[in-house]
């Protein structure tokens, strides 16, 4: 079967007036112009860089929800307060509660609307945070970003829903407090205005803003950064220029694994340890339950001399996370025979592995990690040669803040009120998060509230007329 190939809409079909306008070409971005699209609206999805998809194609675990079909597949029964409650607990208890309530109980639907397209996420695994495996994803394994990109433009190309690339919007154009279009300059370099009665932001967050994170988090400026080079922030500033609020944006979330020693920064993905791995410091021993929760794995190895640690694996874990074959192909991965063949290359103390390892298998055995409290990712013991090793350090990934939004989406002005015309959803938005984002729930995020805001949209334009 051929490859999938999407064609950006040609620039010269560009027209002056749609229904809604939708900034941003990752999943919510595609998720609110399907939804849209679907109740009889004309979207148009405009993306200021040549590659579509923005930070989604950087994900690779999976999609947290609750109570699915597909989690009764596996025997796996769950609930929405348990969904909510451990999201709350995750982020501090300083989410949005309202947010929260929306995302908790509107997971499952995402997934069957999802799997009404064509795109089913029918396998499960576990992130750190979780008490049970809710994190969907398709049954190839594939990393779930690339995948559902692909599978959501697929439905664009076939419902020929137009999406621009190279097209940056500078400015929200508004009449009486309403927004109503935008202005936006082409690759010519020349500007040109587009009306529509809704705009929709989904634009990201701004982990690729150096100036940003040092704005709000200084301590944070030298990190590098897992973010697509497109996440600087720009809708936020839109948002803000046309009266919303901000909220949490201080709130910026480090990833504990990420590989650091090529130019470009690789997010080993919580899926290798959800399915197994542990992590190891320098002595070649535990140091944290690693499937704590970010925050804390992140504090672990920023407490360590060396700030660094080696996820440890085995051939069963890779053969459940193929993401793994992606990173040895790119010379991310360290490969031994034996757990102290392994060790001789990393230069670990090959008796401290060793047994690190066999503590560790026998606390699967047992389920009871004595040393660590680990509870979830303790399906199988690291026991099939080849042994594999990658060096990680934490780097910044994802940002909790944003724009102040309603559950429906509609952004919230600083005097409290919604600016009308003016929906955002994705990692824009602030509030759902609070301090700290569990693995899993950024991916949710974009389908819940992506398809929210085609709604809310649809809603606000019925009444109009």
């Amino acid at each position: 079967m051929a490859k999938f190939q999407f064609e950006a809409t040609p620039l010269d079909t560009l027209q002056d007036q749609y229904d809604v306008i939708i900034i941003g070409s990752g999943s919510s971005g595609l998720v609110s112009a399907v939804q849209a699209h679907e109740l009889g609206l004309r979207p148009v999805i405009l993306e200021k860089m040549p590659k579509i998809g923005g930070n989604t194609t950087r994900a690779s675990s999976g999609m947290n929800a609750a109570e699915t079909l597909v989690q009764l597949k596996h025997h796996v029964v769950d609930s929405y307060a348990d969904f909510y409650q451990e999201t709350f607990v995750g982020g501090g208890k300083q989410n949005d509660p309202a947010m929260l309530d929306y995302f908790a109980s509107h997971g499952a639907l995402a997934i069957d609307w999802l799997a009404a397209h064509g795109i089913d996420l029918d396998d499960l695994t576990i992130t750190g945070g979780m008490s049970v495996k809710r994190t969907h994803r398709p049954s190839s394994l594939a990393p779930i970003g690339g995948f559902l990109v692909t599978q959501l433009l697929k439905v664009v190309a076939a419902e020929k829903i137009p999406l621009f690339t190279e097209v940056t919007v500078t400015e929200l154009l508004q009449t009486a407090g309403t927004v109503n279009g935008v202005t936006i300059q082409l690759p010519t370099g020349s500007s040109r205005q587009l009306h529509a009665p809704a705009v929709i932001l989904a634009t990201g967050g701004f982990g690729a803003n150096p100036a940003l994170i040092a704005k709000y988090r200084p301590e944070l400026k030298d990190y590098k950064t897992t973010n697509q080079p497109g996440a600087t922030g720009d809708g936020i500033s839109l948002a803000e220029q046309a009266g919303a609020e901000l909220v949490d944006m201080a709130q910026i979330q480090v990833h504990p694994t990420v590989q650091q020693d090529t130019p470009h920064a690789f997010l080993i993905g919580e899926a290798v340890r959800g399915e197994g791995a542990i992590l190891v410091n320098d002595e070649g021993q535990r140091f944290v339950d690693e499937l704590t929760t970010r925050k804390a794995v992140t504090a672990a190895i920023d407490q360590l001399p060396t700030k660094h640690a080696y996820l440890i694996l085995d051939q069963a874990v890779r053969d459940r996370v193929p993401a793994i074959n992606f990173y040895d192909s790119v010379g991310l991965v360290q490969t031994g025979t034996t757990l102290a063949a392994l060790a001789a290359k990393l230069q670990l103390p090959a008796n401290a592995l060793t047994t690190t390892v066999a503590t560790w298998n026998q606390a699967v055995a047992d389920q009871n990690d004595a040393e660590y409290g680990r509870t979830t990712g303790m399906t199988q013991g690291l026991t099939t040669g080849p042994f594999y090793a990658i060096h990680i350090a934490p780097a910044v990934h994802y940002t909790m803040g944003g724009v102040k939004i309603k559950p429906t989406t509609q952004v919230v002005a600083k005097t409290g009120q919604v600016i009308p015309g003016l929906y955002a959803a994705g990692e824009i938005a602030g509030g759902l998060h609070g301090n700290n984002r569990i693995g899993g729930n950024s991916i949710a995020e974009t389908v819940v509230f992506g398809r929210q805001a085609g709604q809310q949209v649809f809603r606000y334009l019925s009444k109009l007329n």
